[in-house]
């Protein structure tokens, strides 16, 4: 069956991995980015190879455009924009940890509550959650990200039973990432060094700091990001799909370890 799937932050990485295989799938898709710029770069990129792609700009924190999904009628809703903000708990400035809440979680739920209005009510859809496997387990220096991914992951968990109380086939997953190469991460990291000074409790190890970020998004990265792709291809196709999906395998697997041993 094939559906109508709005998918965001799909300008690049997987994102825009997932919504090109989606469309290759036969589905309807809407693949929407941040910026007009992001925009105007992925219909460059398809040209006119996917007559069933739409592409448009959606900054989930801007309350017009949230507001344009009122006149879709979505099968599914894939909340996969997000951004990440890193550093210590102990000096990083606030305003920075409230920005990353305010896109990863409280304007995903503003936008999943105006898709959710018509899903209740003809009683059938989807909502994915793009989460992270770094929701599960706290990182040193990455707090700010991982604490909105703790939240939102909790938050779907809870969300998912309270629809099946008024309406059984809407449906609410997360799907967790593991570490992909989509140079997400390393722009992620980078965030912190752009105020961590030399007033920073950290600034004498930040050289440090740096080569341990390096080696270990080396070691861990996955090149492609199909495993989870296709974590999200499946769920978003399911007709009744799980609370919870994980890629790579081994990642998920890891953290499912350390949890279980207290670490």
């Amino acid at each position: 069956m094939k559906k109508t799937i709005l998918i965001t932050g799909a300008g690049s990485g997987i994102g825009k991995d997932t919504a090109l295989v989606l469309a290759k799938r036969g589905h309807t898709v809407i693949a929407t980015t941040e910026t007009d710029a992001q925009s105007a770069s992925l219909k460059q990129q398809i040209s006119n190879r996917y007559s069933n792609l739409e592409v448009w700009k959606l900054d989930i924190t801007n309350k017009d455009d949230r507001e344009k999904l009122g006149r879709y009628d979505l099968d599914v809703l894939i909340n996969n924009a997000g951004i990440g903000e890193t550093g210590s708990l102990s000096e990083i400035p606030v305003e920075r940890i409230r920005h990353n809440f305010e896109v990863n979680v409280f304007s995903t739920i503003e936008l999943t509550q105006i898709v959710l209005k018509k899903m209740v009510a003809k009683g059938t859809g989807t909502v994915l959650f793009i989460s992270s496997l770094a929701g599960r387990l706290p990182s040193p220096f990455l707090n700010p990200y991982s604490m909105t991914k703790f939240a939102l992951s909790g938050g779907v968990a809870a969300l998912r039973q309270e629809m099946h109380r008024i309406a059984k086939n809407v449906h609410i997953s997360i799907i967790e990432p593991g570490a992909y190469a989509t140079g997400f991460n390393q722009k992620m990291l980078a965030k912190k060094y752009e105020w961590m000074d030399h007033n920073s409790y950290f600034y004498k190890i930040i050289p440090e700091l740096k080569k341990e970020e390096r080696n270990h998004f080396q070691l861990l990265e996955e090149e492609s990001t199909h495993t989870i792709v296709m974590k999200i291809v499946k769920a978003s196709e399911a007709s009744k799909p799980h609370l919870r999906y994980v890629a790579p395998w081994y990642q998920g697997f890891g953290i499912f370890l350390f949890r279980l041993f207290g670490k």
